[in-house]
């Protein structure tokens, strides 16, 4: 198997996150709000362009960028808010309780007490994965569970 480490997008880089989305349907998946192609600037700009954002890639041994996520200050800055979660196709199955750990360990270095996030109710393996990890589900609307987990 193929070993994956996370690695902090401190440039705040956006073109291994374009090469990720750039078929429509993973884009879609990640963003449902975003443009079509992905738009560096448009993400800059509106959906990564927080201060205090930050984001990180999810690497292959061969250090090619295969995964994503950021974590936004949430409701203050002992608060991370998770969002726009990606691995490639090719990686899943099996990464995901891999990744929820490492997210976990960079929302700790960030300062984070607590994680937030919101998963549509039936994506199954993701709201397995993150069950798994500790996460609780505070409310269920639209189709959309918000989750929460307090880091020990």
């Amino acid at each position: 198997m193929t070993e994956l480490t996370i690695r902090r997008n401190v440039e705040r880089d956006l073109a291994p996150l374009a090469r990720l989305l750039h078929e429509p349907e993973a884009l879609t998946l990640v963003n449902p709000n975003a443009k079509q192609p992905f738009d560096p600037a448009e993400w800059q700009e509106k959906w990564l362009g927080e201060m205090d954002d930050e984001s990180f890639y999810l690497v292959d041994d061969d250090g090619t960028e295969v995964g994503f996520f950021a974590l936004r200050v949430g409701i203050g800055p002992e608060v991370r808010h998770l969002t726009y979660v990606f691995v490639a196709e090719e990686m899943r199955g099996g990464t995901g309780h891999l990744m929820a750990s490492w997210i976990e360990q960079a929302a700790r270095d960030l300062g984070a007490l607590t994680i937030t996030l919101k998963c549509e109710t039936d994506n199954a393996p993701a709201m397995r994965i993150y069950e798994a990890a500790g996460y609780e589900v505070l409310s269920e609307k639209g189709g959309m569970a918000t989750m929460r987990r307090d880091l020990d």
